[in-house]
């Protein structure tokens, strides 16, 4: 194995702590006091409108706002969508935390495999908590879907990818992370291995083929050492 394709968001940064604090530093914004169960249902929501952005039924504005029209009108909630949005960008753009040994595995790696980044994330948003995090000089190239111009997990945005990587060869790359839908799904319709990063332990899906599964990111040297 040579290339490495690495999401980002809840595989090397942990994306719902960040997020959980963004929502509440932009519902106070606004006047809303958040509670836990409206944090929970928030990511619920969210979740929910990124899967039907990665089945091509909205677009990434529609997203972006969607999530907090959902979470009003739920709540009964009178606020802006729009300016609430703004906020949490702003905010989400500061939460660079590591997912456990995250550091550690893209030091393993690094100098032995060719190491990529491939994220669905807003690309301010990305710029920011990987300059924070200290962790863009271990990776070849940044591909982020609203510069490349395709979201995970479409073939052409694979194909994008690829077509940026020098001497590129699908039989001897692996995508890495913890969304079947988008980062699974998406090796899957590029042609390449897939590694599901579980450390909840969620239960495979029929209509996707994962490759390899681990629980720990520090598994995945070993498992490389193996192919």
């Amino acid at each position: 194995m040579k290339y490495l394709l690495f999401d980002l968001d809840e595989t090397l940064l942990d994306f719902h702590k960040a997020e959980a604090w963004a929502l509440r530093q932009a519902l106070s914004s606004v006047g809303i006091m958040p509670d836990d169960n409206m944090v929970s249902r928030y990511s619920v929501i969210n979740q929910t409108q990124w899967e039907l952005l990665e089945e091509g039924k909205l677009t990434r504005q529609q997203v972006l706002v969607r999530r907090f029209e959902l979470l009003f009108q739920e709540m009964g909630i009178e606020a802006s969508s729009r300016e609430t949005q703004d906020c949490y960008e702003r905010m989400l753009a500061k939460g660079h935390d590591f997912m456990p040994s995250a550091p550690e595995l893209l030091e393993a790696l690094y100098g032995s495999y060719r190491l990529y980044l491939v994220s669905n994330g807003t690309a301010m948003v990305q710029d920011c908590r990987l300059r924070d995090s200290g962790i863009a000089h271990y990776f070849q190239d940044i591909f982020i879907s609203e510069r490349i111009g395709a979201d995970k997990p479409k073939k052409e945005f694979f194909d994008r990818c690829f077509a940026r990587i020098p001497g590129f060869d699908r039989a001897q790359a692996m995508i890495i992370g913890d969304s079947l839908t988008s980062d699974i799904r998406g090796g899957n319709n590029a042609g390449i291995q897939t590694c599901w990063f579980n450390p909840k332990h969620k239960p495979r899906r029929p209509d996707i083929h994962v490759d390899y599964e681990i629980d720990a990111l520090m598994e995945l040297p070993q498992l490389l050492k193996t192919l």
